[in-house]
């Protein structure tokens, strides 16, 4: 009996989701990298590349890894990032076409941007099918449903997933949806075709939460039509990044089929036609902090989160707003607690003991919206390690780093009833490892401010007794039209009537 040969499957990976309005360059210093066979140890971790890999060895595939990056959400990436990642990536690619190849499995993000490419991955895929022997080869992969998908994306890529969940649970989920069609892919030996649709609306990251409309509804219409359409592989509901300026920024939706043109076509209709008539429920109006804090009854029992989107982490904002930080104070709120990223103010603290007391000016050194840093006496509670084991395997977080996350050195220092988590190192809210890991216990206090949108809730709706929102300055505020929009196209709503 003749032994079957594995196919033969080349990974690569590049991810990083890109704010255009914040001031700082993202360098190639800021991207994690595992190259060739150092991603092979990312097999079975909570990222989507390792649950790429682990599909990969139960299918039998030999794995050729190439090229890993990684960064968390910042400023306008640098050139030369992208163009060190091609250049080594073809270096690997270029080889392994020679001996042959089934295909391509890719984990992007979808919103990366630098000065001269505003679609990195159009420019990618674009790249890689111009590869001698690399026209026709399945090219598929995963991408976030925060992605500026583009017309390049969907040309030069047979099929990309996009996760359905936000908060982001469903990452490696995703991943392994992706895995099974390019199985199904090469042993039917029929490639799908992608068709994409970009309506002009634009939604703050605010209004993309999966539990409410409009993207509930929206997820619900591509979960239907993937059941009506037997030939649709997969109905991607894009919800876009509002902060990357580029022309494709907003939301879209992608089909990817094995059928007919005019079936997806229609498809496409009909969720674009949703989207506009649910148009207004992505527009989200945050309140003053003060109105925030005053909506809380007087008689109430456990824990309040309150989110401030404008200093979004997770979207690329420093997370060292004061916004807040200065409500919680001036209000005298008690038994609450705040992170704020500010490496100087750590840097300060590390030769002082626990009990001491400094004035210290906190934050508001990264965004020039913010009212800048915020004098306050302090006392060090304590001067511990930052990095910490991710409780929750699942979350957003855990897709973009794996099982652990390191914040750098913290100090936690009190000003009157308000602790203050003091990191090296940008860190989303995304998971309660960041404050027990700090002595800190979430469910023992009363408010808890935390730089976030939508990605918190997993980890806090569990623990908290009600959950709320403040506009707060900073770049990453739901009021996108404060934002100054260069590149993308108009007339696009909310910035514009429909």
């Amino acid at each position: 009996m003749e032994s079957v040969n594995p196919k033969r499957i080349l990974f690569a990976g590049l991810f990083h989701e890109t704010h255009t309005f914040v001031a700082n360059t993202t360098e190639l210093r800021d991207f994690t990298v595992l190259r060739g066979e150092e991603m092979l140890r990312c097999a079975g971790d909570s990222s989507p590349m390792g649950g790429a890999l682990e599909a990969a060895a139960r299918l039998g595939w030999e794995v050729v890894p190439t090229l890993d990056m990684r960064a968390l959400p910042s400023g306008t990436v640098a050139d030369d990032v992208f163009e060190s990642f091609w250049s080594e990536l073809r270096r690997a690619t270029e080889p392994a076409l020679a001996p042959g190849l089934d295909a391509v499995f890719l984990v992007l993000h979808g919103a990366m941007v630098t000065p001269s490419f505003p679609d990195v991955e159009g420019e990618l895929l674009e790249r890689l099918r111009a590869l001698p022997g690399a026209a026709a080869l399945p090219v598929f992969g995963v991408f976030d449903l925060h992605a500026n998908f583009t017309a390049r994306m969907g040309q030069h890529a047979d099929c990309l997933v996009a996760y359905r969940e936000n908060p982001h649970s469903d990452a490696r989920e995703s991943t392994l949806r992706a895995v099974a069609l390019l199985e199904r892919c090469l042993a039917e030996g029929r490639k799908p075709r992608t068709f994409w649709r970009h309506p002009p609306i634009v939604w703050p990251p605010t209004g993309t939460g999966t539990a409410d409309n409009p993207m509930r509804a929206l997820e619900a219409c591509a979960r239907d039509l993937e059941s009506r359409c037997p030939d649709f592989c997969a109905v991607n509901v894009i919800a876009g990044f509002a902060f990357a300026d580029i022309p494709e920024t907003g939301v879209s939706f992608s089909i990817v089929t094995l059928g007919a043109e005019d079936e997806a076509r229609a498809a496409l209709d009909e969720l674009c036609a949703l989207a506009v008539t649910l148009r207004e429920f992505g527009v989200v109006c945050e309140p003053l902090p003060d109105v925030a804090l005053t909506n809380i009854p007087a008689d109430a029992i456990g824990l309040t989160v309150i989110a401030e989107p404008s200093d979004n982490i997770g979207a690329g904002a420093p997370g060292d707003g004061t916004g807040l930080l200065r409500a919680f104070v001036q209000r005298r709120v008690q038994n609450a607690a705040v992170a704020l990223n500010d490496p100087a103010a750590v840097e300060r603290l590390t030769s002082m003991k626990p009990g001491a007391r400094a004035t210290l000016a906190l934050g508001g050194k990264g965004s020039s919206l913010d009212a800048g840093p915020l004098t306050l006496e302090v006392e060090l509670m304590s001067l511990r390690d930052g990095r910490f084991e991710l409780e929750d395997k699942q979350s957003h977080l855990a897709s973009a780093v794996g099982s652990h996350f390191d914040m750098g050195p913290c100090a936690v220092v009190r000003h009157e009833g308000v602790l203050i988590l003091l990191t090296s190192h940008r860190t989303p809210p995304m998971d309660l490892g960041q404050w027990r890991s700090q002595g800190i216990d979430p469910e023992k206090l009363s408010i808890i401010g935390v730089k976030a949108a939508v990605a918190h809730r997993r980890a806090y709706e569990p623990i908290a007794s009600r959950m709320a929102w403040a506009d707060t300055p900073g770049p990453c505020s739901s009021r996108l039209r404060q934002l100054p929009y260069r590149n993308i196209q108009r007339p696009i709503f909310p910035l514009d009537e429909l």
